[in-house]
Parts: structure tokens; C-alpha cells; sequence
């Protein structure tokens, strides 16, 4: 059943959240962008551009404290969060990133840190009419608990969960018209095929390496490709003696650099440059294929955005399909 709000309906719903949750919320920026930060902490922005920051950084953060130990032998671990987290304002791309996610941290044996934090945790969509300048996003359908879509005079709240439903409940039923309207506007993305016809030439075997060769030539190894990316889940983990304690992270690695598999003997299986990126490409059109059954890249464009030479997802993707599709 669909739920309507009008503004102060949905400020109502956050100062509700935020007393039960760490609530993280979309803020404006001086310079025009978003970025998701503590509800009441700057300027809501409830319309614009994509999440300059991805999300999946609150719950797979670029450094983490995994343990201490102290100089007697004794172990500590970090202290849980006060609060559950909960994430308001995410679009389609971002909540599939998300659950991209939780199918990599959460398969057997799971991730005991990763999972205290989405055991409890809330995530909301926000879709409809609230991309930049207003423009349609599609709905993000059940990978978040709740939904608010955008309407011209308000909101319409969709609940995929136990939790949504409870925070929904207060307010009044919509038409279902309504519903019918937003469903006829979920159609596949142009984005989404462009993924699947070049996963398909990649598992074909139809791109030479000659290709990746020409593409690792422009790469400057910035690593921004990978720090950007809501779906990178490659980390290595590092110790380091602070005030007589050892303390063990986890740090956010990349497969652009060459000592991303280099071996304690010298030898690197990924030696060259164009290895490396042949890799972060086929990793997410095929290796998830694979291990997953279905693409790694959700078409959030942030690499290709953050890339100075001109070589995200995208622009290889379009490259490889004009060569040899």
C-alpha cells in the first residue's frame, strides 16, 4: 500500500528516525554538490545530483579499525556505534550497490564487522522526480526497506520491509493509480544493456589484448576508478604501533596498483599495466558474472566522472562495443 506525504509529513519522518538511528541524510555543499552526512548537521537536500560520496563508504569505510593490541597481550575490539545507521536518499544505483555488497560480506563465513552494521541498519530510497533539475529516477524496488518517490506535490512512500512498514504506518493511503503510473516508468536503463552487451564480448573472448593496452596507456594510476566505485570491495589490512598498541585496519586497496598481487617472491601476476586494467573491467562484466550471476558496475557513472584520461566504465565500455561489437 502506498503511503503520502507532504513536506512536513517527511520532516516528521526523519526527526523520527533520527532518534532511533544514526541518521545519514543528503546535505548541500558550498560548492553545489551532495554528499550524505548526520541529519541536522547542514542543509537537507531532498533534490539534485548524484551522491558525490558513495554511500557504501558508511558501512565498508576506506580505513577501519578491526583491533588493539595492547603491549600485555590482551585484545580489544572497537566499540559498537550507539546507534543503528540509517541511510536516507539513495537512488536505485546506490541501493544496488548496496546489496552488492551484502551478497560479497555476508556469504558464508560473513564478515562479523560488516554484519553488526546492516544487522540494524535502515535504508531508504529516494527516487521519482528528485535527480538534478528535477529529472525522473527510477524506482529502486526492494533492495531498500522504504521508498520515497517524488511526486510534483509531494512524496509517495513504498514499504519493503517490517520497519518500513512501522514508519510508514502513521501516515495516510494514496491512490493506486499512482503506483501504475511510477510502474510504467521503470523500463531498463540504456546504461544497463550497454553493460550486458559488452559482458558478452568480454565471456565471447572478442577483445584482443591489444585493446587493453591501448586503454592502460592513458591510466595514470590515480586509483579514483576504484576509490569512487560503490562495488569495489578489495582491501589489505595493516598493522601499526600507536601509544604502545598495536592497532590491526583494514584499508581499501586497488587493482591499479602493482602491488595489488604482488607476491612476497618478486613474482606479479597482474605485472603490467595492462593487465591491471583489463582486470578492473573484466572483474565486474565477468568474474561477477560468474561468482554472482550478474554484473559487478551499477551504472552509477562515478568513475567515469572522476577519471582525468578519460577511461571509466563507460567510455571502455563504448570503446569496446564500437570496436567489436
Amino acid at each position: 500500500m502506498l503511503k503520502s506525504l507532504k513536506r512536513e509529513d517527511l520532516l516528521r519522518l526523519l526527526e523520527t528516525l533520527a532518534e532511533q538511528y544514526d541518521l545519514q541524510v543528503p546535505l548541500k555543499l558550498p560548492d553545489g554538490t551532495r554528499q550524505l552526512g548526520r541529519y541536522g548537521s547542514g542543509e537537507l537536500s531532498l533534490c539534485g545530483p548524484l551522491l558525490q560520496r558513495k554511500p557504501t563508504s558508511l558501512l565498508f569505510p576506506q580505513a577501519e579499525l578491526l583491533l588493539s593490541i595492547n603491549p600485555d597481550g590482551s585484545v580489544e575490539q572497537p566499540h559498537p556505534a550507539e546507534k543503528p545507521l540509517a541511510l536516507f536518499g539513495l537512488e536505485r544505483s546506490d541501493l544496488a550497490a548496496i546489496a552488492f555488497l551484502d551478497r560479497f560480506f555476508l556469504c558464508e563465513p560473513a564478515d562479523d564487522i560488516y554484519q553488526g552494521k546492516r544487522e540494524n541498519s535502515l535504508l531508504i530510497g529516494l527516487t521519482g522526480f528528485a535527480g538534478e533539475n528535477s529529472a525522473y529516477l527510477p524506482p529502486a524496488g526492494e533492495n531498500c526497506d522504504l521508498e520515497l518517490i517524488a511526486t510534483a506535490d509531494g512524496w509517495l512512500g513504498c514499504a519493503y520491509s517490517a520497519a518500513g512498514k512501522t514508519l510508514l504506518a502513521p501516515f495516510p493511503d494514496s491512490e493506486a493509480k499512482e503506483r501504475t503510473e511510477i510502474d510504467q516508468r521503470a523500463a531498463e536503463p540504456k546504461t544497463d544493456s550497454l553493460l550486458k552487451a559488452a559482458s558478452r564480448l568480454l565471456r565471447e573472448d572478442k577483445v584482443p589484448d591489444a585493446f587493453w593496452q591501448e586503454i592502460a596507456d592513458r591510466c595514470i594510476l590515480c586509483t579514483g576508478c576504484n576509490l569512487v566505485c560503490p562495488t569495489c570491495s578489495c582491501f589489505c589490512v595493516q598493522d601499526r604501533i600507536r601509544d604502545g598498541k598495536t592497532e590491526r585496519s583494514r584499508v581499501w586497496d586497488s587493482c591499479q596498483l602493482d602491488a595489488f598481487m604482488r607476491e612476497a617472491s618478486g613474482h606479479n601476476p597482474l605485472g603490467t599495466e595492462a593487465l591491471r586494467t583489463r582486470r578492473r573491467i573484466h572483474h565486474k562484466l565477468v568474474a561477477d558474472v560468474e561468482r554472482w550471476g550478474e554484473i559487478g558496475c551499477i551504472a552509477c557513472g562515478r568513475c567515469d566522472r572522476t577519471c582525468p584520461t578519460g577511461i571509466g566504465m563507460f567510455a571502455v565500455v563504448e570503446e569496446m562495443i564500437n570496436q567489436f561489437g
